[in-house]
Formats: C-alpha cells, sequence, structure tokens
C-alpha cells in the first residue's frame, strides 16, 4: 500500500515556483531520507506533505485520501511531523507534554483516559523517555528535549511519520542516538517515516530509499545505492566524491574530496533523471 503519493505537484512562494509538477510515492513501513542542497525545495515539499502550505496544482494522497478531505483531527490520527525548531518548549513536566500528542484522539474537553496514558507510557517508552515524566523541560538538555519532541509526535500514534532535519542542534553522539530511534521506531511499530536530512551517509545508512532533489525537480529516487552515486554527488552537490561500501552493511558511504570547478562540470545546470 501507498502510503503517501504526490501526483504532478506544484508548490509557490508568492507567486514563484519552488516545485514544479512533482510526482513520487512512499510505501507503507518503509523509511525514505528526501535530501538536496539548500533552497532546492526539501523542507517546503515536507510542510505540503504535512497540510501546512496547499499546493498551487496537483495533488497529495495520505492511504489513497485526498490530503484536502481529511478534517484536522483526521489528518492527526495518521501522519504527525516533527519540524526543525529551537523553539522555546513551555516549563512544564515531560509527561505533561506528551500528553498533548493524545487531543486528536481525545474527546475535544475531556481529560486523558486510561487508553491515551497507555499510549502516552507507549511514546515514552519508545524513545527511552520514560525517566524524564516527570522533570521540567527546562533541566533537559538538547538531546533529551529531541527525543521527548519525537515523544510527542509518537503519541499521536500516527502512521507516517515526517522528520524535518530531526538531527540539527544535536552533537555526534546525538545524531547517531536520533538515527538509531528511528529505525528503531520503523522497525518495531511499522511506522512508514519520511524525513528531510542534510547528511548523505545518515541518508544512505538508515534508509529504505532516497529521494535526491536539485532546483524544485527530483533528480533521483530509490535504494541509497541507486541515488547516492558519484555522479549525483557531482551534478546536484558540485563535489568529488568517491562511494565505497559500508563492510559490515554494505551500503554507500560518501568521501566528499573536493569541490568541482565549472569546467568541470560544464558549466551546465544539474540535470534530472527522473
Amino acid at each position: 500500500m501507498k502510503a503517501l503519493q504526490l501526483q504532478d505537484v506544484t508548490l509557490q512562494y508568492d507567486g514563484r515556483p519552488v516545485i514544479e509538477a512533482l510526482n513520487w510515492h512512499a510505501d507503507a513501513g518503509k523509511i525514505y531520507s528526501i535530501v538536496g542542497p539548500n533552497g532546492c525545495g526539501k523542507s517546503t515539499l515536507l510542510k505540503a506533505i504535512a497540510r501546512q502550505m496547499k499546493p498551487k496544482r496537483g495533488a497529495i494522497l495520505l492511504e489513497g485520501s485526498l490530503m484536502g478531505s481529511l478534517a484536522p483531527r483526521q489528518l492527526a490520527r495518521r501522519l504527525a511531523m516533527l519540524q526543525q525548531s529551537q523553539e522555546r518548549l513551555p516549563d512544564m513536566t515531560v509527561r505533561a507534554l506528551v500528553g498533548y500528542g493524545r487531543f486528536p484522539h481525545k474527546p475535544a474537553w475531556g481529560a486523558l483516559r486510561e487508553e491515551d496514558e497507555e499510549a502516552v507510557d507507549w511514546a515514552l517508552e519508545q524513545t527511552g523517555t520514560r525517566g524524564l515524566a516527570q522533570r521540567k523541560l527546562s533541566a533537559l538538555s538538547g538531546g533529551e528535549r529531541q527525543r521527548v519532541r519525537m515523544a510527542l509526535a509518537l503519541a499521536q500514534q500516527p502512521r507516517v511519520l515526517l522528520l524535518d532535519e530531526p538531527t540539527t542542534y544535536l552533537d555526534i553522539s546525538h545524531q547517531l542516538e536520533m538515527m538509531e530511534l528511528v529505525a528503531d521506531i520503523n522497525r518495531t511499530s511499522g511506522i512508514t517515516v519520511v524525513m528531510v536530512l542534510h547528511d548523505l551517509n545518515h541518508a544512505a545508512a538508515y534508509s529504505d530509499e532516497i529521494a535526491v532533489m536539485s532546483g524544485g525537480a527530483l533528480y533521483a529516487s530509490g535504494p541509497p545505492e541507486q541515488a547516492i552515486t558519484e555522479r549525483t554527488l557531482a551534478d546536484v552537490f558540485g563535489v568529488k566524491a568517491r562511494i565505497g561500501r559500508d563492510p559490515e552493511s554494505g551500503r554507500p558511504v560518501c568521501h566528499v574530496t573536493g569541490l568541482l570547478g565549472e569546467a568541470d562540470r560544464g558549466g551546465m545546470r544539474p540535470r534530472c533523471r527522473v
């Protein structure tokens, strides 16, 4: 089953096209990464999938339903988004914040029911934050806050989870913790994950498929070994690179060796291959 389908989607800012006639889909239960240079439309695309902006043309379907046909609470029961953010969180306990994720499921003005409390417990357990439940958010480290924000999204019990650069502002160890958390959630819960990433090696290591964007278009899409190639890095990112293989997983590993000049690129703009 297709969790997401994008059909000839065109997105604009102030009348200026950012993405034009894009077609793409995500199968249920897989992990997808969207990569590309700054300004190529990655986060814009994720906002459109989350219904935070309306396509100028085309359609976005969530599990076969037109996105625009779903009421807000219906949408929130199926899809959750963890946005890239440094916003100040309210100074409440971790458990109280994660409880807000139950709003799409519980009665509008009612207290959390037993099933809601169980969902909060599950989200805390999944993200390894159960031990932080009674701590105030102001007392948490950056890595702990990111895990709590993930728990908030999981408390919605979505079938599709969108992540906008989930490792931003984290150090190397916490980046890896976050990527392992994403993989574990997908593996144990079957949640479809679509995430925007800057780190190509993270994308290659943890994704079933990668969509490479360039200039508002889809340059390549497929398994990591097909999407992440020396040609991709030259055409899209303008860098020289060697692509090796991880000895344990066999996944691609990028070794960037330098920048390409105009002569190397032939003065051409990146070409779209799909």
